[in-house]
């Protein structure tokens, strides 16, 4: 045990002093001060506390207890094996929430008094007054939701909310819509100058008698500078934040997020109720942050970006696994370049952009901008706007093993990119997987719904092989795609609406249909092989496939944890004439003039399927699964065994 010196009521240590990193392990609890040593038998009360004295090889434990604080670590690890780790305790419940606690609730009826009472006897609207003290230099009531791309729907959003046992309320545009019963939990809110006040409706319940919450805080654990490195955040709960907008010409604020740090790892975590992103791997902000939102400002901030470390040995390569992410309004997880050289695994991301208050061009589950290099694997996505979104520059990347569903427009958005990128072995079984890009592999997937690809002219970057060296940008109006042994199928509850009809009459370049045949009309025919049609689902002319009346019928089943798919699959699925696809099969993205390969430069070798599990090296299954069986099957795919 080291010497500690206590000089004035602080705790001096002699490793803070020297700098060097000697593995300590500091303890915070509920019953903690932060004047003591940090030690197992005298922990520390605050998070932030023990980060400030952390140095590179130490570990923070906190133990059970709602801490109610914004931690921004000041300092970083060195490597992976000099990381700052910050950790819940073995075994305890332990959240940091970025609200405090509002109490005093008292009936303020706010209605037009041609109201009748017995609407507000069933809306009651309840008030209270929240001393601005309490929000210190930010004050969410007054901060309003705004920037590049963000849509307000005509009305001012703000980045406040007020909860109820853990369940958020929606933000009113008038005072006087409260009582109408149009939201049965919604809130206004008035800033004055010394306090704030807030008219709220419960649906019927007395505040008092909860817990009623209000957001305080911007984030919950994020850096308030760039290149904090190597820290590992573990085993909490996270929630209640009020990060603003973030779209991909601005800094990107998240409930946590790394900002444009580099090694982080976000594991294990329960992360939720986020304002706009709940994890952010993205950009760090400028004086040019949110000044227009066009596609050369974003062109800009990338030649930007590359002067301020963008680069695979400064900023990326975080992991971010085995997290349950839910009711974010932005995004689950964004990113902006900084999220390029990761992995994104095995989260369970859901609930997204539920209260529909407002929308833009960010919302979905993931949003990345330039995932280069990365891999996101094994995620269950579901009730979400949109599942994965890839949009501009995603080279390098494989998305794998992933189960879409349940996502009300698209499950994967993969825009204005050239390539080399690969969608294998994944589970799509909502409205559409759509495609404005080229140079993408896609094999061995399920497609349920609709697929669209949309012929795009604008011009976007590509760059040296697995690194951040712009070679040129070039307009997307080649093709360049491959489809081998993939699963379509017909109508499965999915279909073209009137809303689709309409456009495709009007844009040519749109095409929309259950199969490959909507490929017949771009620029460039697709590589194909190996591909099964089921009821309805049509080819591209000339392939030589395998067409099937047979429905599947798929039906989802979850049964607490577990999600199972059910299907019925035509034995001729498991009698179609395929190849093992691999790196040589699939050749190069023709504008990058680059190799569909691993993020290593290893040679790709697509011989697993969405179990794991080995395929048959001469004939493999057609589909996410290898040898699944035929007729009516049940299959557990998720937790993925």
């Amino acid at each position: 045990m080291m010497n500690v010196l206590k000089i004035g009521g602080v705790v001096l240590m002699m490793a803070v002093l020297s700098g060097c990193a000697t593995g300590r392990e500091f303890h915070v609890a509920k019953t903690g001060l932060d004047v003591n040593d940090g030690f197992a038998k005298s922990p520390f009360l605050t998070i932030q506390h023990a980060a400030d004295l952390a140095q590179p090889g130490d570990t923070i434990t906190v133990h059970e207890g709602i801490y109610r604080e914004e931690v921004a670590p000041p300092r970083g690890g060195t490597s992976n094996d000099q990381r700052i780790t910050y950790q819940a305790a073995e075994g305890e419940n332990v959240e940091i929430r970025g609200s405090e606690v509002v109490t005093g609730w008292e009936k303020g009826w706010v209605q037009d008094p041609t109201v009748a009472k017995a609407m507000a006897d069933r809306h009651p609207v309840w008030k209270t007054e929240i001393p601005n003290a309490l929000f210190g230099d930010f004050n969410p009531f007054a901060d309003k939701v705004s920037g590049d791309w963000f849509d307000g729907k005509g009305r001012d959003h703000h980045t406040s909310c007020v909860y109820l046992d853990g369940e958020w309320l929606f933000e009113a545009s008038l005072k006087e819509e409260l009582p109408s019963g149009k939201w049965p939990m919604a809130y206004f809110a008035e800033v004055g100058e010394d306090a704030t006040t807030v008219w709220a409706t419960f649906d019927g319940n007395d505040p008092n008698d909860g817990l009623p919450e209000v957001n305080v805080r911007q984030t919950v654990f994020y850096p308030r500078k760039p290149f904090v490195n190597y820290i590992t955040v573990r085993g909490f709960t996270l929630c209640h934040a009020a990060p603003k907008w973030a779209p991909p010409t601005a800094e990107q604020m998240g409930l946590i997020g790394t900002h444009w740090s580099k090694g982080w790892i976000i594991e294990n975590n329960v992360i939720t109720h986020s304002i706009n992103a709940g994890i952010s791997l993205g950009k760090y902000g400028d004086e040019f942050d949110n000044l227009a939102p066009t596609a050369q400002a974003y062109l800009d901030s990338i030649d930007r970006a590359r002067s301020n470390g963008w680069n695979r040995a400064t900023v990326g390569s975080h992991i971010v696994r085995n997290n349950e992410i839910s009711w974010c309004e932005q995004a689950g997880i964004v990113g902006s370049m900084g999220c390029s050289f990761s992995e994104v695994t095995d989260n369970d991301i859901y609930h997204i952009h539920t209260q529909g208050r407002f929308t833009g061009a960010e919302m979905a589950s993931i949003k990345f901008h330039a995932p280069i290099d990365m891999l996101i694997a094994r995620n269950r996505i579901h009730d979400a706007p949109m599942g994965i979104w890839l949009d501009w520059m995603t080279q390098g990347t494989r998305v794998t093993q992933n189960l879409c569903y349940r996502n009300v427009e698209q499950d994967l958005f993969l825009e204005v990119n050239h390539g080399p990128f690969v969608i294998d072995n994944n589970i799509f079984l909502s409205r559409l997987v759509k495609h404005h890009s080229q140079g993408g592999a896609y094999v061995h997937n399920l497609f349920g719904g609709v697929l669209g690809a949309v012929t795009d002219r604008r011009h976007t970057p590509y760059f040296e092989e697995h690194n951040t060296v712009k070679v040129a940008d070039h307009e997307l109006n080649v093709g360049d795609d491959r489809f081998y042994n993939n699963m379509f199928t017909g109508n499965n509850g999915s279909h073209i609406d009137e809303g689709w009809a309409k456009g495709m009459a009007t844009h040519p370049e749109w095409h929309f249909g259950h199969g490959l045949w909507i490929y017949e009309g771009r620029p460039q025919a697709p590589q194909i092989g190996g591909n099964i049609y089921y009821d309805g689902a049509k080819s591209y002319k000339d392939e030589k496939a395998v067409m099937t009346a047979v429905k599947p019928d798929y039906k989802l089943i979850e049964e607490g944890d577990a999600v199972y798919l059910e299907m019925t699959l035509d034995p001729k699925q498991l009698k179609e004439e395929t190849q093992l696809v691999t790196s040589a099969m699939l050749g190069k993205a023709e504008v990058p003039n680059l190799a569909f390969e691993n993020s290593d430069g290893s040679p790709l070798v697509i011989d697993t399927d969405y179990f794991g599990k080995s395929r048959d090296p001469k004939n493999p299954t057609t589909g996410p699964f290898e040898n699944p069986g035929s007729g009516r099957v049940k299959l557990q795919v998720w937790p993925n065994p």
